[in-house]
């Protein structure tokens, strides 16, 4: 997770008061695991891996696992204030 990433997610758990020790949840889905689903929760999955970096966490599916293990994730606000995520090979 890129520093910017990092500082999105905690800004976008800080925004939900429901999820106050929550991360962003990614899973994969589609039929070539391509097609990502983006969630704010409060707690894994039992089965998710959770990646934590500079105090945002994030929790990986079992399929997004498998798709993302080699990627490194990055994130942006448009000037209208929209979040955009990016995955991009590691370096």
């Amino acid at each position: 997770m890129t520093p910017a990433a990092s500082t999105v997610v905690k800004t976008l758990i800080a925004q939900n008061p429901d999820v106050e020790d929550g991360g962003l949840r990614i899973d994969a889905g589609g039929a070539e695991g391509v097609d990502f689903a983006v969630s704010i929760t409060e707690t894994p999955e039992p089965t998710d891996s959770v990646v934590e970096s500079d105090g945002a966490k994030v929790f990986l599916g079992e399929s997004a696992v498998m798709v993302l293990d080699d990627k490194v994730l990055d994130a942006s606000v448009d000037d209208a204030g929209a979040v955009q995520f990016a995955i991009a090979q590691q370096g």
